[in-house]
């Protein structure tokens, strides 16, 4: 029987979750809601992102919430870097990992970093060196791995190329996406089978979004038949790209876990906190939270549904 290690979850609601909402997200909201996640066991919180201001407003602040975040033992808070320039920015700020990202479509890439793959990789590469000598692990995004919103269909062969291409720039781990939440079941297990010959399992977090309502079958295929323990996840459910038309938000962190917990898995969370984490910050959203667990009728708990 497959063994099945302990979930793993990386909450990339305050840095993915929040990328793409229309209105501005006061600091001193964004901080109490990093610190309200640090305090449902996850062990890593995606806190920011040190971009361009002008290509997404609403990570301009990340720099100050760094430096006001209170940071509590045994929780990593890392965030995205595109460059050196947003390497120095973290390093300045004591991020504790970082993240850079490249996709596995030409045209995603170019419309998103404006760039093409083998471009990315090389201004990646002093980048991960830095970061690792610094001490920082790091982390490579892989997006668009299964669909591309516009060129289709992605070969599985074209995302282990990418994923190996990243590793051997010295990426501690991988966070492999499905960008615009198109993929099934089915393209999970084509991918993790070519990914999982040469790739160790342990190395690789998979990224789901929910635009099809797939994020959870697709999570609970790749766990249960691949051992796969790592996971990417917003609270609330919240997330978009801006360079992907149509995606929906992120799988929600509690709705996975709820389904990894009901099907026998360790995820270490508390549930009614995640929860209540995403709806303490929804009136500041102008929308209503999207996931499961939050929309379970007021005043009931995740242990009394």
């Amino acid at each position: 029987m497959l063994k099945r290690p302990r979930l793993r979850f990386v909450e990339v609601g305050p840095r993915d979750g929040l990328q793409n909402e229309a209105l501005a997200i006061p600091l001193e909201d964004k901080l109490a809601f990093v610190q309200a996640l640090a305090e449902t066991g996850v062990g890593e919180v995606e806190a920011g992102a040190f971009v361009s201001p002008a290509a997404v407003p609403q990570m301009a602040d990340s720099e100050m919430l760094f430096r006001r975040l209170w940071r509590k033992t045994g929780v990593v808070y890392s965030a995205l870097v595109p460059n050196e320039k947003g390497l120095d920015r973290a390093l300045e700020c004591k991020v504790q990992k970082i993240a850079v990202f490249t996709a596995a479509s030409e045209t995603f890439n170019r419309r998103n970093i404006n760039a093409s793959i083998a471009e990315s990789l090389e201004r990646f590469r002093p980048v991960a060196a830095r970061a690792k000598a610094a001490g920082l692990p790091v982390r490579g995004y892989v997006s668009t791995a299964f669909h591309c919103p516009y060129d289709g269909p992605v070969a599985p062969a074209a995302a282990v190329g990418v994923c190996r291409d990243l590793l051997a720039l010295g990426v501690d781990e991988l966070s492999v996406g499905d960008t615009i939440g198109r993929a099934a079941p089915r393209e999970v297990r084509a991918l993790l089978a070519e990914l999982l010959k040469t790739v160790p399992v342990d190395k690789v977090f998979l990224h789901f979004h929910d635009t099809y309502g797939m994020a959870v079958a697709n999570a609970l295929t790749a766990w249960s038949e691949f051992g796969v323990s790592g996971f990417d996840a917003s609270a609330g459910g919240l997330g978009g790209c801006p360079y992907a038309p149509g995606a929906g938000g992120n799988a929600a962190t509690e709705d996975l876990a709820f389904a990894f917990a009901a099907e026998g898995g360790e995820t270490g969370l508390d549930l009614d906190k995640v929860r209540a984490a995403a709806l303490a910050l929804e009136p500041r959203l102008g929308h209503p939270i999207g996931s499961k667990l939050c929309r379970v009728r007021p005043g009931r708990t995740v242990a009394e549904r």
